[in-house]
């Protein structure tokens, strides 16, 4: 009677040989697992195979379109008339390979991207761009940290694809590869997307509010024009910018929301009003590391029979005040690129000329040029107001447009007419037969105009307003 079983402990190693059993073998056939599973291929026991480390497809011919890698596989991309994606494994396995062969050495004309579907890639969380041709590389994914590694690179440059920041916020326009996002007011500049590789960072242009021109109180002299806001830019990619942005690098950018705020413009003593009718200073406009200070006021004039306590000079700021009055030593225009930058964000204002009579006065500074100093001689009869700084000149916006200049002083008695307003914004002066000085133009940040006076009179004008601030930024998205 044949034995059916046999149990584990009837046996001792070797005591059972071949020629023992019955057929001298025995079939798969009589085995519970009669094959192994060698890269996803069943081979029978006993079976020979040849083992392949990455199984090659069929080409690809590119159209603009995309296909998901399959771990273990190797792809020729045929990229002759288009663009191509490769899209690694999503949820890849330590050691898991990916091929990829540029069939027809065309990468370089139409670029291969390698999808990294959530995973790094060479530790970096960027896709990667292929673009050199006959490009022959083997991807092995390693862990979360790393993700997945070049093993074999041939023909290939740089493996990191390039991208663009993408952002919301202000007003935005186009201009061929750059996007351009224009502030009037306070709002968020949010990026959604940073830039990698070699793209450029966010180009700026940030001024801020200019001050407020001199109060006359009184007559017989002249109101400071007021300083324009600081001036601060970078050199510009694609644009041509004004020469305070030479050498100045770009802002590097995350994804996040960046605050940005616009300064508003100082204001005027009111008239009638106290002694000391020195404008007020325009207000700070900021951009993530850059902050532009407000234009510095214009100095107050008054009769000088009542000269005690009055403000005078000009204050400091961004650009600097121009002085009221310059007969008596304790006065003075303001200091500009106050706080200090480099390169400076403004000018000084100029001084009231020096005659022991009543006088013109001097024009705020601006981005590039100090305020013009009043203008007069002992015993008059006209004493003109001098002009405001130079503003600068840039093209972020695409249109060549000057800003931030000062605003002019004002005249006693002569001459009739305003002093002029210098380009870039700011305000004129008032005219030496008496009136109000003019406002900073909005979103240029320029200084107010200082107020004129006519002779022995009793009243007197107003200095302008101040120009609000504006924050440009531009970069390029594509």
């Amino acid at each position: 009677m044949a034995i059916s079983k046999i149990g584990s402990k009837a046996l001792v190693d070797c005591s059972v040989a071949s020629a023992d059993l019955e057929d001298g073998s025995i079939t798969n056939a009589k085995l519970a697992n009669s094959s192994i599973t060698v890269n996803g291929t069943s081979v029978s026991l006993g079976a020979s195979a040849s083992l392949k480390d990455i199984s090659w497809q069929s080409v690809i011919t590119a159209s603009g379109g995309s296909n998901t890698a399959v771990a273990g596989e190797g792809y020729f991309i045929d990229t002759t008339s288009n663009t191509h994606t490769v899209t690694l494994p999503a949820s890849p396995s330590i050691g898991d390979k990916i091929a990829i062969k540029d069939y027809a050495g065309t990468f370089g004309t139409n670029n291969l991207t390698i999808g990294r579907n959530g995973n790094n890639i060479q530790g970096a969380a960027n896709d990667s761009l292929i673009s050199t041709n006959r490009a022959s590389i083997i991807l092995v994914y390693s862990d979360a940290t790393k993700g997945w590694l070049y093993t074999v690179e041939s023909n290939v440059a740089d493996l990191e694809a390039v991208t663009y920041i993408s952002a919301t916020g202000g007003t935005v326009t186009t201009s061929g590869d750059y996007k351009i996002h224009t502030f009037t007011g306070d709002g968020c500049f949010v990026v959604s997307q940073g830039p990698s590789g070699p793209a450029p960072g966010v180009d700026y242009l940030v001024i801020a509010g200019g001050g407020g021109g001199g109060t006359v109180i009184g007559g017989n002299v002249g109101g400071g024009g007021a300083g324009a806001g600081g001036y601060r830019e970078s050199c510009g990619v694609g644009y041509t910018s004004s020469p305070l942005g030479a050498c100045v690098s770009a802002l590097p950018v995350t994804a996040t929301t960046y605050p940005v705020t616009v300064g508003g413009g100082g204001t005027s003593n009111p008239y009638p009003g106290p002694f000391g009718g020195q404008g007020t200073s325009g207000s700070n406009s900021v951009f993530s590391t850059i902050t532009s200070a407000g234009g510095g006021a214009g100095g107050g004039g008054a009769n000088r029979c009542n000269c005690a306590g009055l403000g005078y000079s000009g204050t400091p700021g961004g650009s600097g005040g121009g002085q009221a009055y310059g007969a008596l030593p304790d006065f003075s225009s303001g200091t500009g690129n106050t706080p200090p930058v480099s390169p400076p964000q403004g000018q000084p204002g100029g001084c009231g000329t020096s005659s022991p009579t009543w006088l013109g006065a001097a024009g705020g500074g601006g981005a590039t040029g100090a305020g013009g100093d009043g203008a007069g001689s002992p015993g008059g009869p006209d004493y003109t107001g001098g002009p405001g700084g130079a503003g600068a000149t840039s093209s972020i916006n695409n249109t060549p447009t000057v800003r931030a200049s000062g605003g002019s002083g004002g005249s006693y008695q002569a001459p009739s007419s305003p002093i002029a307003a210098v380009p870039g914004g700011g305000g004129f002066g008032g005219p030496g037969s008496g009136g109000s000085g003019g406002a900073g133009t909005a979103n240029t940040g320029g200084g107010g105009g200082g107020a004129g006076s006519a002779a022995a009179s009793p009243t007197g004008g107003c200095g302008g307003t101040g120009g609000k601030g504006i924050v440009i930024l531009r970069y390029k998205y594509q």
